[in-house]
């Protein structure tokens, strides 16, 4: 299939609260928009230190990842990033790597803004189940 690679339309949205309170003009809210790299078998939204700086992200904590060779340390967690694909958003968290690397859409987001790689084309869409909005599974016991 090859790489699926997506814009993505990234936010502060810790600026974006400053602004419903007025506290903050509307266009000096940090917005960057990458090239990121859909990878159906990480987890989370992977970013490069660099976007997170650009964005105004200060880490949080710290979290232990593994890595697809095996390896298992600790990098740095932003939160309160607002992520835009395909004209879906939502707002989440995301683990922080070296500068410039590729930025990495995992299955949290991909969950939650219901997109789905599509198995023939490669390309990433909305679930052909909802196409209009997200449809997100809620199952509980009753």
């Amino acid at each position: 299939m090859g790489k699926v690679m997506t814009k993505v339309k990234l936010t502060n949205q810790d600026d974006e609260a400053l602004v419903r309170r007025g506290l903050l003009p509307a266009d000096q809210v940090r917005t960057v928009e990458v090239e990121a790299l859909v990878d159906t078998g990480a987890t989370m939204l992977v970013l490069p230190a660099d976007v997170c700086r650009k964005l105004g992200l200060t880490p949080v904590e710290r979290r232990r990842v593994r890595y697809a060779d095996g390896r298992v340390r600790e990098v740095p967690r932003v939160k309160n990033v607002g992520i835009e694909i395909l004209g879906r958003d939502m707002v989440g968290s995301a683990l922080v790597e070296a500068e410039g690397t590729t930025p990495l859409i995992g299955q949290i987001p991909l969950e939650e803004l219901d997109l789905v790689v599509h198995p023939g084309t490669g390309d990433l869409m909305p679930d052909p189940d909802s196409p209009d909005a997200p449809l997100l599974d809620l199952l509980r016991a009753s």
